[in-house]
């Protein structure tokens, strides 16, 4: 089993690195009064497992059944064909409806239900950065319309794609990247847990490597202890999404833009990359074997426009677009 899961923490207390924020939560559970939040920062700062935390401390044993966690990805990002195969959204999702209409559905559907033996209930949004602007101005109306019975947590690496609406309505907590001495502390107490070995050095590359991230620390951990012999973290560290990055910038140098598309929108749907981390692995393909000007510009405006709340895959297509056209030409690719 995977080693992030067997120490994921099961109580607000067992979150490491975010003492600030912790103490508003568990202040709030134990009041019983939770406003509505938003939770932002990088991937791996423990902001999931927060909410789940808080659901426990706040309902106890009915922890879930007062917990909804709905995931922008599976209500937007797939389209209509998604909602209606999902099992979750079978009963409410109309075939002849619009999707953003669907969505508003789905979201008072869940909204409306009334908690168990509480006064309200919570209702998570993973990935709100995936959130179209359609969809949350819908959002506004019914946190008012149900803001008596039902929390809304939204949590998201990107909180700028939350509109003003939304965000002037919540508490903005920040996870901050864990600091190394915390995550080399905590791997030590997993290698002890775990009865392993990992050489001092391999320990040093894999909190370099993670940068602030503990699930991506666990998880090179796992690797190099369970690998019984020497082994390239530097390979390790580079990833799968970074490889995958690179084949995009490949099938552009081929001709192949749809295939570049849709490797670049796997990163963002099937790995669950934030479009700025997209454009932070393209980067890093360029630096290792694109290293080209133009592709310098190009991922500096790409990443700009998502910093000012642009949609992501919009940004994402015009950068493959801007590529294939300004820096894949036959002078370009002879220049690579």
């Amino acid at each position: 089993m995977l080693w992030s899961e067997v120490y994921r923490p099961k109580r607000c207390e067992d979150i490491i690195g975010q003492d600030a924020v912790i103490r508003y939560l568990v202040s709030f559970a134990d009041a019983g009064s939770v406003p509505h939040m938003i939770l932002s920062g990088p991937h791996g700062t423990g902001k999931t497992v927060a909410v789940e935390c808080l659901a426990k401390r706040l309902y106890g044993e009915n922890w879930e059944a007062n917990t909804t966690v709905l995931s922008a990805a599976d209500l937007l990002g797939r389209g209509r064909s998604a909602l209606e195969t999902d099992e979750r959204f079978a009963q409410i999702y109309r075939k002849d409806q619009s999707l953003i209409v669907n969505f508003k559905y789905v979201v008072k559907w869940y909204a409306s239900m009334r908690p168990l033996d509480a006064d309200f209930k919570l209702m998570v949004f993973e990935d709100a950065e995936g959130l179209t602007f359609e969809a949350q101005q819908a959002l506004r109306r019914t946190m008012e319309r149900y803001s008596a019975t039902c929390r809304f947590i939204f949590v998201t690496t990107r909180p700028s794609a939350i509109i003003p609406a939304i965000a002037s309505r919540c508490l903005p907590l920040f996870f901050a990247p864990l600091e190394s001495a915390l995550i080399r502390t905590r791997l030590a107490e997993i290698l002890a847990a775990e009865a392993a070995t990992c050489p001092a050095d391999d320990i040093d590359l894999i909190v370099h490597a993670a940068r602030g991230d503990l699930r991506r620390a666990i998880t090179y951990l796992q690797i190099v202890a369970g690998a019984g012999e020497e082994i390239d973290l530097a390979e390790v560290a580079r990833s799968e999404t970074s490889n995958v990055a690179t084949s995009a910038f490949e099938a552009l140098r081929a001709g192949n833009f749809a295939a570049a598309r849709s490797i670049a929108e796997s990163l963002m749907i099937e790995y669950g990359l934030p479009a700025r981390e997209v454009v932070g692995e393209l980067r890093r393909a360029v630096r290792r074997e694109y290293n080209h000007p133009a592709l310098a510009i190009a991922l500096a405006d790409a990443d700009c426009q998502l910093g000012h709340n642009a949609n992501d895959f919009v940004q994402i297509n015009a950068l493959l677009a801007r590529i294939a056209r300004e820096v894949s030409s036959e002078e370009s690719t002879a220049a690579l």
